[in-house]
């Protein structure tokens, strides 16, 4: 089995204007899964999402530690790193298309 080159952390704004953030190494495959209800729980009664922001990581480790620290944050701290486009926790801010 081979591992995948890149992980993303990603943040989507849910139709409630609430922030999700998770992990994934096919973001368009999890996109698709929280707009049919089929992603995480929060975000199937909370639909459709928005996606705001991507980071990339080397690794499934370090996209982890970046979701738990990103978490901690308050909402306010999470929309000004989405706002400036910073990196965070060495990953990199991926511009969406």
């Amino acid at each position: 089995m081979t591992q995948p080159d890149s992980w993303f952390m990603y943040v989507v704004e849910c139709a409630d204007q609430t922030l999700y953030t998770g992990i994934t190494n096919n973001l368009n495959r999890r996109l698709k899964q929280h707009n049919t209800g089929k992603g995480a729980v929060y975000t199937a009664l909370r639909r459709p999402v928005k996606l705001l922001a991507i980071w990339s990581f080397s690794d499934r480790s370090t996209a982890l530690k970046a979701e738990y620290a990103f978490k901690q944050y308050p909402r306010h701290k999470k929309l000004t790193l989405i706002d400036t486009k910073s990196p965070h926790y060495n990953g990199l801010f991926v511009e969406i298309r």
